[in-house]
């Protein structure tokens, strides 16, 4: 197993920490406190992305859709995703992958499947898609449509280090009536406190690469959105879960979209 590096923060531990978890370390602490000073409602932003990955998976469920790849996963915080997909349909499957040592000690929790679905888990990182889809290819039937799900991930990931080709290249293996779900951070609403979070962030070894409306939709070339299209992340279909206490108590700095591969 990958030693577990301590001396460095890690974006899938601080959002255990924004969570309220017990899965990370002081120097995981220490980064997330310099960032509620600068923005006290990243717990509820941390939220807010997980009830969306709830929502969407709901509704991919309710379209039919019965196989899911999710990419930095993060530690588990119940209900996981394959829970909430099999509540819908028991027969799903679930392909999740995360790059964090600590990820893998928990991954026992994402493998508690309805006996009538699969779920398994992939150690790998989202710049190696070719090792991602290697291990998700064992459980997933690539013939068959596919939800790749990234959640609150690509804005760790530069445009120089290939943001775009890495989504391109994921979705280049997954076939018409595949979906990509998606949420983003962005700097559109809040372009100060961003601006000093990024450089917290790059200071303690954390890259953050935040993008506006326009970049996030990028994402999505030649796929079709899916009603309502970009929107900010607790506006995407409300209707398909609780909402978070505290997310319309200001700006949440964040898109999510859902997308349809033709």
């Amino acid at each position: 197993m990958t030693e577990i590096d301590t001396s460095r923060p890690h974006p899938a531990r601080m959002y255990d920490w924004y969570l309220g978890g017990k899965d990370n370390y002081p120097v995981d602490e220490e980064l997330g406190r310099q960032m509620l000073a600068l923005e006290p409602r990243v717990p509820v932003m941390a939220k807010v992305n997980r009830a969306f990955m709830h929502r969407a998976t709901r509704w991919l469920a309710g379209q039919g859709v019965r196989q899911f790849l999710d990419i930095g996963t993060g530690i588990p915080t119940e209900p996981n995703l394959h829970q909430v997909a099999q509540s819908v349909a028991p027969d799903a499957r679930v392909v999740y992958c995360d790059n964090d040592p600590i990820v893998l000690a928990h991954a026992a929790a994402l493998l508690r499947s309805a006996p009538e679905g699969i779920t398994e888990y992939v150690q790998a990182d989202v710049r190696d898609p070719a090792m991602i889809l290697e291990g998700a290819g064992k459980v997933l039937d690539f013939d068959r449509p596919v939800a790749l799900s990234l959640i609150a991930l690509l804005h760790f990931i530069t445009d120089e280090d290939g943001a775009h080709d890495l989504v391109a290249r994921l979705l280049a293996e997954l076939p018409s009536g595949s979906y990509l779900m998606m949420t983003h951070a962005t700097s559109d609403f809040t372009p100060e406190e961003s601006e000093a979070a990024t450089a917290k962030l790059k200071a303690g070894g954390v890259t953050l690469a935040l993008r506006s409306r326009e970049e996030f939709t990028r994402f999505f070339d030649g796929l079709e959105l899916v009603d309502p299209g970009v929107e900010v992340v607790h506006k995407w279909h409300p209707e398909l879960g609780e909402p978070i206490p505290g997310q319309d108590d200001g700006v949440i700095p964040g898109y999510g979209a859902v997308a349809r591969k033709p």
